[in-house]
């Protein structure tokens, strides 16, 4: 029983002792960018040999969990108000930076449904799924949308909310919802390429959606490594993922 504790005791020690620089990055993520992040995250970890990890939701919850003190290294958001928050809040090592801009796209499983942005769209479904506007840029671009296309009051009974845009993809891949908004970023996954049909939001029915990225300010953490992502995220390589799922890379 001594030997076990003794062994115990140094186990925990060996832990407590650990380099900062040798545990996992922490990489808060907005929902849209799930499947570009695991993508950059590969071929980052594969350069460097740091290891990550990712934590995925809606911009404006990963937001309120920076402020209460989660344990993120990076913040990669879907917008610039809530980076700027962060930094606001004095939480960021510097002010947050555009990393790309993302597209707005509607959605639905049916290969065979026919979508444009036109009453013959509209009239024939029954729900149509957006991501929370209040906490999810893209729900935010989407109501925005229907509002320039003079349709929102028309269709606001028909909306489903999502709390994310991944909660928003299981309603249009599970049928809850016959049509929805997302990134384009999400259908031009491996994972989703191939499933239903989607057509391009113009971009003139939205406000640009400059995705931003901020350093968390941290007394003690992967500070030089996640400075590394950072820089990584706008190299030239990271530049040619992003643009392989929709995302336009700004000026």
């Amino acid at each position: 029983m001594s030997k076990l504790i003794v062994l115990l005791s140094t186990c925990l020690l060996l832990f407590s002792c650990q380099s900062p620089k040798n545990r996992p990055l922490n990489i808060a993520t907005a929902a849209n960018m799930q499947f570009a992040m695991k993508a950059l995250i590969e071929d980052f970890s594969l350069q460097t040999g740091i290891e990550c990890e990712m934590v995925t939701s809606s911009s404006g919850k990963l937001t309120a969990q920076i402020i209460e003190g989660a344990p993120y290294d990076i913040f990669v958001a879907a917008n610039m108000k809530y980076p700027k928050a962060i930094f606001d809040a004095g939480l960021g090592e510097k002010s947050p930076q555009i990393y790309a801009l993302g597209k707005l796209v509607l959605w639905s499983a049916k290969e065979e449904k026919h979508i444009d942005l036109t009453e013959s769209t509209w009239s024939t479904v029954s729900h149509i799924a957006v991501a929370n506007p209040k906490t999810a840029p893209y729900g935010e671009a989407a109501i925005h949308a229907l509002q320039q296309l003079e349709i929102y009051d028309e269709l606001e009974n028909k909306l489903v909310f999502g709390e994310s845009i991944s909660q928003t993809n299981q309603f249009i891949l599970s049928g809850v919802a016959e049509l929805g908004f997302t990134a384009m970023s999400v259908v031009k996954s491996p994972a989703m390429k191939s499933k239903g049909a989607w057509i391009k939001v113009p971009d003139s029915l939205y406000q640009s959606i400059e995705q931003g990225v901020i350093l968390i300010k941290k007394e003690e953490g992967n500070s030089e490594n996640a400075s590394k992502f950072y820089e990584f995220l706008f190299s030239q390589k990271a530049h040619e993922i992003l643009k392989e799922y929709g995302y336009e890379i700004p000026a």
